[in-house]
Parts: structure tokens; C-alpha cells; sequence
């Protein structure tokens, strides 16, 4: 039977190899369009990305006066020199790695502990809990309840005011209900039951192991949330200590504030004006650099984790 069913396989993989399929006209003209599409698109995202860097590694003369376009103009490394050495900007720089992280884990956390409940057939009012949570995600209190909730809580002005707020997000407890509901099934809960495991065990020993797809898709999204976010400090910190670099980015950006060596004459503050445009394009590339490191270890688990996640179930 055994040598039968290979010789079975070895001929059903023969014939296969050999089967092509024709592209029609109609399909390759439709392929070509997609490519078409896809090198405008990278096109227009890249072109931006590029004049940033050749302005971040030019000269503050030439980025002033706009000689810049896709390649360094009089190549200098000054604005990143400036970066590093102001205290304020790496002082933004250490607190946005301490909310991303913290926030991260504690977000990914709290996920897991409601998303897997919720996931099994068995929890009594699961279906309650998640209308409940369904509904928070399309209407909210407000801007204004929710800072007088952070006050009364006396998380104004501290680290837990940019973590605790938005710790939980709905649209990731869905994601990962719906994949514990479809990979973990309930026979292997029940194999492990009888082996004497209790809940928390199975989570720890069997479901988290096996959910490594969906727990990088969810840490990425809370990663790049708690990295990029910036409302939460404007309303809630008070202390530049505290502030994350997206605020001192702001501040360098939009209110034109650089806390560099003050100036006492028109040259100084015109060299001053110069080192403040290039600083621009040097901060948004060190905001950026760290997500755009820490995708291509996650992306392999991305695209599976979302895609069973959502689509399944």
C-alpha cells in the first residue's frame, strides 16, 4: 500500500510539474497594469524618503537655500552631531524607547489576557464582553471625560499617562481572539486538562508558543502606536523631562523651537536658522529609523498573523 500511494505521489508531482497555464491576454495586460501601479506607488513613497536623507546629510547652507534634491549637497554630518549632543533631543529620544517598550508590553499583555478568555466557546458572557468592547471601539467618552478620568487617577504629568490610557486597543483583541479561535482547538485544551494542566499552564506552555504570528502583529501595531504617538503627551505631560521625541520633533518642526546655543547678533541667528532647517530632516530620520529596523524581523510573522487572524473564524 505504502509503495503504492508514493508511486502515487511521485506521478501526481510529475504530472504537475509538467502542467503550465497559459496567461491570457486580458491576464497579462492586467498584470502589466499591476506593476504599473505598484512602481508609481514605490515611486512616491520613495522619492520622499530619499530627499529627506540627502537633506539630513547636507550642509545647512545648502538645504537653506534649496539646492537639495536627491543626492547630498556639500555631504556634512553636523545636524546629526547636533542631534546627538543636545540633551533635550535625547532625552525625547530615551522616553520614546520607554513608552514604546513599556507600552508595548504591558499593551500586548492585556490583550492576550482578554482576547484568549473571550477566544474559548466555554466563557460564560463572552459574547456580552465583546459587544461591550466592540462599542467602545465606535463611540467613546470624549476628549474631555477622558482627561478628567487620567486626572482623578493622578496620572497626569507621569509615565503611566502615556501607557495606561490607550493600553488596550480593540481592533487587536479581535485579531488575536480570532486566531486563538481558529489554530488553538478545543481538543487540545481538553488533552490538557486531562494531563492536569490548569488554565493558566496551557496559556503559558501551549497557546503562547503557538501564537508567535499573531503576538508580533500586535506587538508591531502597539510598537508603531506607542513610537508615533504624540496627542496623548501634548494633553497629558507638562514636563519637558518627560516629553517623547515625537513632542521635541514638533516643537522643531512646527513651532520652529531648537534649544541650541542662543544667538547674539544676525549672523548667529542666521546660522542658527540654517542648523534648525537641516535638524528638520535629521529627526524625522532618527524618529523613523527605529521602526523601519525592527520590521524586517517581525514581517515574516506579519502578513500570516493578520491574514488568520482576520480572515479566518
Amino acid at each position: 500500500m505504502s509503495i503504492t500511494l508514493q508511486g502515487f505521489r511521485r506521478t501526481t508531482g510529475q504530472r504537475s510539474e509538467r502542467t503550465t497555464i497559459e496567461e491570457t491576454r486580458t491576464d497579462k495586460i492586467f498584470l502589466l497594469g499591476v506593476k504599473i501601479m505598484l512602481w508609481i506607488a514605490l515611486i512616491l513613497v520613495a522619492l520622499p524618503l530619499i530627499y529627506i536623507v540627502a537633506n539630513s546629510f547636507s550642509s545647512p547652507s545648502a538645504v537653506s537655500a534649496g539646492r537639495v534634491l536627491l543626492w547630498p549637497i556639500e555631504p556634512s554630518l553636523k545636524a546629526y552631531r547636533e542631534a546627538f549632543s543636545d540633551p533635550l533631543i535625547m532625552k525625547g529620544y530615551l522616553n520614546s524607547f520607554i513608552y514604546a517598550i513599556g507600552g508595548t508590553f504591558i499593551s500586548v499583555t492585556l490583550t492576550i489576557a482578554i482576547a484568549y478568555p473571550l477566544s474559548r466557546r466555554t466563557f460564560f458572557g463572552r459574547n456580552v464582553i465583546m459587544s461591550v468592547l466592540i462599542f467602545t471601539m465606535l463611540f467613546s467618552g470624549g476628549l474631555i471625560p477622558t482627561y478628567l478620568v487620567v486626572q482623578d487617577l493622578g496620572l497626569l504629568n507621569t509615565r503611566w499617562a502615556m501607557v495606561i490610557p490607550s493600553a488596550i486597543g480593540v481592533w487587536q483583541v479581535i485579531i488575536a481572539r480570532t486566531f486563538f479561535r481558529s489554530t488553538i482547538p478545543d481538543e487540545l485544551y481538553e488533552a490538557a486538562t486531562i494531563d492536569g494542566a490548569s488554565d493558566l499552564r496551557f496559556l503559558w506552555s501551549v497557546v503562547l508558543p503557538l501564537s508567535k504570528p499573531v503576538i508580533a502583529v500586535i506587538a508591531l501595531m502597539y510598537a508603531i502606536f506607542q513610537w508615533n504617538s504624540y496627542f496623548d503627551a501634548l494633553i497629558y505631560l507638562k514636563d519637558p523631562g518627560l516629553y517623547p521625541l515625537q513632542i521635541v520633533l514638533r516643537n522643531v518642526l512646527i513651532l520652529n523651537q531648537y534649544g541650541g546655543a542662543g544667538a547674539q547678533n544676525l549672523a548667529q541667528q542666521l546660522e542658527q536658522q540654517q542648523l534648525a532647517n537641516v535638524l528638520k530632516y535629521a529627526l524625522i530620520v532618527i524618529s523613523s529609523l527605529p521602526v523601519l529596523l525592527i520590521y524586517p524581523f517581525v514581517a515574516r510573522h506579519f502578513t500570516k498573523g493578520v491574514m488568520v487572524g482576520a480572515v479566518k473564524g
